[in-house]
């Protein structure tokens, strides 16, 4: 039996009484192109991955990374980290997707799970930087920086699936849900939440790494893993959708982003307390080398004079 949640998700007007007053929204699940439906929840997804992946492209070299290295690992990475996100969230609602195995690549319906996708994407990263002889930490601090921009607008799609909301509350930002019936519930906008969190989270790390915050490689994934991990353990408190633990009541991402700011915080702390040389930066590795390069065609180019 369908929850009151679920009977007026899909076909609802979305309103924010405490913020906007009467001012209401019904965004469309999707828009027709060449008569086949294109659902605005992928084309938003799609629109964090390009953004994210530019950002990345464009910053690799701050981090001593070639913009080439960054393509030839998102060329794995996206299908893969999808693929992840997808069993994961499947992993979890096995007995549903036993019964309806049909439904299993139905990415469109909605169900990926970040931490599914995060978990192949790291297991990727690690091959490929093992193949090119990079860093994994180096790149890690890199990617994390795309992988916010494409969790800040990601959320936006849950937004238009009317998904990932919270429970119901009067909180001056709640997000009414209004069925075509007039029933309606307010709701805790946790897909807002969750992108405004990022965001902070994307702009602090943006003007810390470029004041020269970064000291060691790996430092900015660590801030990021413990800022998230923070945020996506309160938030997913909220939720309504969670995925849990079989036979229990505990949510595995809450649980999960517990388990991720702890350690992180343990071992921002334990860095902390180290000497970290500039350079063993591997940026600076790089910048070292290349230097060195130079001066030795100048050195044989004197010679030959």
């Amino acid at each position: 039996m369908e929850t009151v949640y679920e009977t007026i998700q899909r076909s609802s007007t979305i309103s924010f009484p405490g913020l906007f007053g009467d001012w209401s929204i019904d965004p469309p699940a999707f828009f027709t192109l060449f008569g086949r439906p294109i659902y605005f929840y992928g084309v938003i997804i799609a629109l964090g991955f390009l953004l994210g992946i530019t950002y990345c492209a464009k910053s690799a070299k701050r981090f001593g990374i070639r913009e080439d290295d960054v393509y030839d690992l998102v060329i794995w990475l996206i299908p893969l980290s999808i693929i992840g996100a997808r069993l994961y969230f499947v992993a979890f609602k096995l007995d549903y997707y036993a019964a309806h195995p049909d439904e299993i690549i139905a990415i469109w319906n909605g169900g990926l799970a970040i931490y599914g996708g995060v978990i192949a994407g790291v297991i990727v990263m690690l091959f490929v930087c093992r193949r090119k002889k990079i860093p994994w930490q180096a790149m890690l601090d890199l990617i994390i920086y795309g992988l916010l921009i494409g969790q800040i607008l990601g959320r936006w799609g849950n937004f238009m699936n009317r998904e990932a909301f919270g429970a119901e509350t009067d909180i001056f930002c709640r997000m009414q849900l209004t069925a075509p019936d007039g029933s309606s519930i307010c709701v805790h906008p946790t897909f807002l939440y969750e992108s405004l969190w990022n965001l902070i989270g994307l702009v602090g790390l943006i003007i810390w790494e470029r004041k020269g915050g970064r000291r060691y490689d790996g430092q900015a994934a660590l801030g990021y893993f413990f800022w998230y991990g923070v945020g996506r353990t309160w938030i997913e408190g909220l939720r309504t959708d969670s995925l849990y633990i079989a036979g229990t009541s505990l949510r595995v991402s809450q649980l999960l982003s517990i388990v991720l700011a702890l350690v992180s915080l343990v071992l921002l702390v334990v860095n902390a307390r180290k000497k970290h040389p500039p350079e063993e930066l591997y940026v600076n590795k790089v910048a070292a080398a290349a230097a060195e390069i130079v001066q030795t065609e100048k050195g044989e180019e004197t010679e030959h004079e």
